[in-house]
């Protein structure tokens, strides 16, 4: 049988319709508990047992930039000065590549 796909679908429409809004919230309820637990695999996998961080503070000495460094300015991050290829526009080897 032939279809004519130029002629509107008003059945699809009034079923939609139809439903209530508590069915749709229902419906995506559902859905979103199928999905499964909230637990990420790599996180298990990765944690470390009897690791808690959570007192610990973290000091790291920061230094301002040397003379022999410079900041790219299309990834801004420190480079050393071999990595400059356009001193004009002080862009690193990596961002010009």
């Amino acid at each position: 049988m032939a279809t004519d796909y130029d002629t509107p679908r008003t059945a699809d429409i009034e079923d939609a319709s139809e439903q209530s809004l508590e069915a749709l919230k229902a419906r995506r309820a559902d859905a979103a508990t199928d999905l499964g637990d909230d637990v990420d695999p790599f996180e298990t996998e990765l944690g470390l047992p009897g690791a808690d961080l959570a007192g610990e503070e973290l000091n790291v000495r920061v230094l301002p930039r040397q003379a022999d460094e410079f900041t790219c300015t299309q990834c801004y991050l420190v480079h050393h000065r071999s990595q400059l290829v356009d001193e004009r526009r002080m862009i690193c080897r990596d961002c010009a590549a």
